[in-house]
């Protein structure tokens, strides 16, 4: 299939352009580079283009006879998304609505979208489920549910097919060291802890120390950057078999405190990682744990990369032969 990928030249986005690139499919990437790295797209066509420019998008899809988009494209702070909701509204749903239309316009109705699991806010069961109510706490969160109560009117107004996939927390580096996560400013703890590893940061700060958890620290759901990848290849291909429109989780279905991340990776680097607790983040639920079940049963989605160890020690590998990043 000739895929569009939006926002193709960021963590999630470059590793989704490879396992596409190795799965036959012809990719045009499309990335403004306010985020995303050009060095991380590995092949294919690249545009730099802002899903603002209407007519930018206008002047892709009339080059390319493109049959399905997978858009990963947004602004996704969660801090930055409370001080700036604006920024978030405007780029995430303004944004995101002038690809729909210029999809339209085109006959381009199928849609692969990067959503979230800060859909769910404070969540009510664990692990959680789809069918669990969307309560977003944050801009961040709103804007991706937001985007997806659009794309459902669109499916019953246009015939728009999609699906929606809800990240956990993507971690991890392709195995083969050639890309890897590199964000400016970093907010995810496995990078934040190897790049302490590294000395490019004296400590690690843990954001609460005295949850109702197993040692005090929050408890995250860990999935390996290739395996949310090719979440979204088996994603693309399913809508080409005229699949209805599916929203699924992407996890793990474990958890591990931030505790257990910064002894894991002492383990895999050899190196003493200093932290030291800090306050609580406003907004921090003690634990995010996903049910993977429907995607597994659905679209015979697995993990290959399945322990904290393995996730780890691809980042690793990343991160030290890339210290400054791209």
């Amino acid at each position: 299939m000739r895929i569009l990928v939006t926002g193709g030249a960021g963590y999630v986005g470059s590793h989704v352009v490879k396992e596409l690139l190795e799965t036959d499919h012809q990719v045009i990437t499309i990335d403004n580079l306010q985020k995303g790295h050009r060095e991380a797209v590995l092949g294919g066509e690249f545009y730099d283009c802002d899903l603002a420019d209407y007519q930018g998008l206008k002047q892709i899809f009339s080059r390319h006879d493109i049959e399905a988009v997978i858009h990963l494209a947004a602004d996704s702070l969660v801090g930055e998304s409370v001080e700036d909701p604006h920024k978030y509204y405007q780029n995430n749903l303004t944004s995101g609505l002038n690809l729909l239309e210029v999809m339209l316009e085109f006959s381009v109705k199928k849609l692969v979208f990067s959503s979230t699991a800060a859909v769910y806010g404070d969540p009510q069961n664990i692990p959680i489920k789809e069918s669990d109510p969307g309560e977003p706490t944050n801009p961040y969160g709103r804007s991706k549910l937001f985007y997806e109560k659009i794309l459902a009117d669109y499916h019953r107004a246009y015939e728009l097919k999609y699906v929606s996939l809800r990240y956990f927390n993507a971690a991890g580096a392709d195995s083969s060291g050639q890309i890897g996560e590199d964000h400016d400013p970093e907010t995810h703890l496995i990078p934040l802890v190897l790049q302490t590893a590294l000395g490019r940061r004296q400590k690690l700060e843990i954001y609460g120390t005295d949850y109702e958890t197993r040692d005090g620290t929050c408890i995250r759901d860990y999935i390996h950057i290739t395996d949310l990848a090719r979440a979204h290849v088996l994603a693309v291909e399913a809508l080409k078999q005229a699949k209805e429109s599916r929203i699924y989780n992407l996890g793990s279905g474990e958890g591990y405190s931030v505790r257990e991340v910064i002894e894991t990776a002492r383990k895999v680097t050899g190196r003493e990682i200093p932290a030291v607790p800090a306050e609580r983040r406003a907004g921090d639920p003690p634990v995010l744990i996903a049910s993977s079940e429907k995607i597994m049963d659905e679209l015979g989605w697995e993990r290959r990369f399945d322990d904290l160890e393995t996730i780890i020690a691809t980042a690793w590998k990343w991160h030290e032969n890339n210290p400054g990043g791209y």
